[in-house]
C-alpha cells in the first residue's frame, strides 16, 4: 500500500464515519439530552478512534474495524492493541464530557431562572384596601370600639 492509497483509504473512511455520525445524530435527536449526548459521544469514540497496526511504519487503522475483523476471522493479534485504545479514548472523552456537563449545569439553571424572571408577568401594585384608604390623609372617623371579647371591631361604620 502506497502513501497515497493509505491517505485515500483514510479519507474515504473519514467521510463514511461522518455519515454514520450524522445518522446517529438523527436517530438520537428525539431523546432526552442526558441520554442523547453520551450516546453520540460513544458513537464518535467508536468511529473515530485510531489504533496502530504497524508500529514500524506508523500505520493506523480504525480501532473498531480492527477489533471487528480480528474477532470475525479469529486472528486476535491486534485486538489486544485496539481494545485498550478504545477504552482509553472512551474514558478520556467521557471524563471531559462529565466536566463539561458539570460546568454547564449551574449555568443553565441560572439562565433558566433569569428567563423565568424575565417572562413572569409584571405584577401590578395591588389596589389599596379600605383600611389603607382610611388611614390616608383625609381619613373619616373610624369606629374604634371593642366587642364583648375585647377584640377591636374591624368593621367600618359610617357615623350618622
Amino acid at each position: 500500500m502506497t502513501e497515497q492509497d493509505y491517505l485515500l483509504a483514510w479519507a474515504i473512511y473519514g467521510i463514511a464515519a461522518l455519515g454514520c455520525l450524522l445518522v446517529v445524530f438523527r436517530m438520537t435527536g428525539w431523546m432526552w439530552r442526558w441520554v442523547r449526548e453520551p450516546l453520540r459521544l460513544l458513537a464518535a469514540v467508536l468511529l473515530l478512534t485510531p489504533t496502530a497496526t504497524d508500529a514500524s511504519r506508523d500505520l493506523y487503522a480504525p480501532a473498531l474495524a480492527i477489533t471487528a475483523l480480528d474477532i470475525a476471522f479469529k486472528v486476535g493479534t491486534n485486538v489486544w492493541k485496539a481494545v485498550p485504545d478504545l477504552a482509553l479514548y472512551g474514558a478520556i472523552a467521557f471524563i471531559v464530557y462529565l466536566l463539561f456537563a458539570l460546568l454547564r449545569w449551574p449555568l443553565e439553571r441560572a439562565a433558566a431562572r433569569r428567563r423565568a424572571e424575565r417572562e413572569a408577568p409584571v405584577e401590578e401594585e395591588d389596589e389599596p384596601t379600605l383600611r389603607e384608604l382610611l388611614e390616608r390623609e383625609n381619613a373619616p372617623e373610624v369606629d374604634t370600639r371593642v366587642d364583648r371579647n375585647g377584640d377591636r371591631r374591624m368593621r367600618i361604620e359610617p357615623r350618622l
